[in-house]
């Protein structure tokens, strides 16, 4: 029987049941309730902005979006959403999805901590960040009816998860600070570490090979 919470039914491909097997087998609850509440908020907010993104797409992009906080998904030298992006377009690849699709999921997750930029790419790329946005930063709820909030908060609780979270972003990566040039990411290192500075973008500039 397909599962329906708040309208919104979840794939049960064997694709979509491979990528809830993988994320539920190697990420703590906290990010496993955590993404798939992307996927129903990401999902509740693409009917508000009439959009129709692949539910299937939509559904990796979200599972896989916070992978680079894992330590076995990390690579030391790059973004963390780019370490989710890499591992859910080898996955996809894997499954045999073709490259178009790949991509779309890959971008999806890769600017999924980008402010505005998401929302004028395709339906899957805008509803991850939508769905994102929703469930930590709690942006337009209100779009959302109380009903359905409390039946995805129902399915996938979220207890304690504005600090929880912090702790998963900060732990993610705090040990390669120089990634989180020019994202939001360096206001969790300052926040949980006031000895951090990030790299300022002025200070890139003026203190440049250029003279002048």
């Amino acid at each position: 029987m397909r599962t329906t919470i708040a309208g919104i039914t979840i794939p049960d491909s064997t694709l979509a049941a491979e990528a809830t097997q993988l994320v539920r087998d190697t990420t703590p609850d906290l990010l496993f309730h955590h993404s798939s509440r992307v996927f129903l908020f990401g999902s509740l907010q693409a009917e508000a902005l009439g959009i129709a993104p692949d539910p299937e797409l939509l559904y990796v992009a979200a599972l896989f979006h916070d992978l680079g906080l894992v330590p076995q998904y990390q690579d030391m030298t790059q973004r963390f959403e780019i370490d989710g992006a890499d591992h859910a377009r080898d996955f996809l690849r894997r499954q045999g999805r073709g490259y178009a699709d790949a991509l779309t999921v890959w971008t999806a997750i890769a600017l999924h901590t980008t402010p505005e930029v998401p929302y004028h790419l395709a339906p899957e790329i805008a509803a991850t960040t939508a769905g994102v946005e929703t469930d930590v930063l709690g942006l337009h709820l209100d779009r959302i009816p109380e009903t359905h909030i409390h039946e995805v908060t129902a399915a996938h609780p979220r207890p304690d998860f504005k600090r929880q979270i912090l702790s998963a972003f900060n732990d993610g990566f705090q040990h390669r600070p120089d990634t989180t040039f020019g994202t939001v990411n360096a206001d969790v290192l300052e926040y949980f570490d006031s000895g951090f500075r990030h790299v300022d973008f002025v200070d890139v500039i003026t203190n440049s090979a250029w003279a002048d």
